[in-house]
């Protein structure tokens, strides 16, 4: 299986003391099964620009985790299924973070199971494979 991580699952390896369980999971997984979204680049730049150390997170981010997955872009066809499923998610009254709403499209389009703490973000999503193992491994199950 391959998978799609959060902005969630990748910071939480940056970690000073990330959960070791996820840590764990996360060495099964071959390099080609893991993926990330353009827009999860974003915001991880987002967040090392915030930084007051903010050169040595953006040294990190290029030199180990974009190295470390493939990256996907947000493309026209990812763009698509985030229309339809944002217009299906509007009529219901159940909008997620703008973010996380075009994270979801890009692991639809490519069939790819979300790793994601914010189970909660993502669970409302129409056809989307979520894989706890990372929420799972901050509240302590295995």
């Amino acid at each position: 299986m391959a998978f799609l991580f959060d902005t969630d699952a990748i910071s939480e390896v940056l970690k000073p003391s990330p959960a070791a369980a996820y840590v764990q999971w996360l060495q099964t997984i071959p390099r080609q099964d893991q993926f990330i979204s353009a827009v999860t680049v974003g915001e991880l730049f987002k967040g090392a620009y915030r930084s007051p150390a903010a050169e040595k997170w953006v040294r990190r981010i290029e030199a180990s985790v974009l190295p470390a997955v493939t990256v996907l872009s947000y493309d026209a066809d990812v763009a698509r299924v985030y229309g339809q499923t944002r217009a299906d998610l509007e009529s219901k009254g159940r909008m997620p973070g703008e973010a996380d709403l075009q994270i979801a499209a890009t692991a639809l389009f490519h069939d790819l199971a979300l790793v994601t703490g914010n189970l909660r973000h993502f669970q409302r999503i129409p056809g989307i494979r979520v894989h706890t193992v990372l929420a799972d491994a901050r509240r302590g199950k295995t």
